[in-house]
């Protein structure tokens, strides 16, 4: 990998820059909280070659939404539900919003 290469990841909100270290750090959580929603399967740290848990900008963001939502109360499985499922509904919506965008869509 070449300098350029590093450079030019800054911008992608996937790519695995934060340690679970700094990750916590920036939410304001545990590690046992970014342990959690990870066994709920909300997000799917990437691993280091040494086996160490690696965050995206991405995921960063699912993680704040969990947690903003369990300092509310909610149970962290619900929780991962929840966030899961906005999720979804932002991507349906962005895809209905192309739908009817394309000129060539039947009326």
């Amino acid at each position: 990998m070449t300098a350029d290469d590093s450079f030019g990841r800054l911008d992608d909100d996937d790519y695995p820059a934060y340690t679970m270290g700094r990750a916590t750090e920036m939410l304001g959580t545990t590690q046992g909280f970014l342990r959690a929603i990870g066994e709920a399967r909300l997000i799917t740290p990437l691993r280091s070659e040494g086996g160490h848990r690696r965050y995206s900008r991405y995921q960063l963001r699912i993680a704040a939404r969990a947690r903003e939502l369990v300092d509310q109360g909610t149970p962290i499985e619900a929780a991962c539900r929840i966030v899961i499922l906005e999720d979804q509904l932002e991507d349906a919506r962005h895809i209905n919003a192309e739908h009817h965008q394309r000129p060539d869509r039947p009326t």
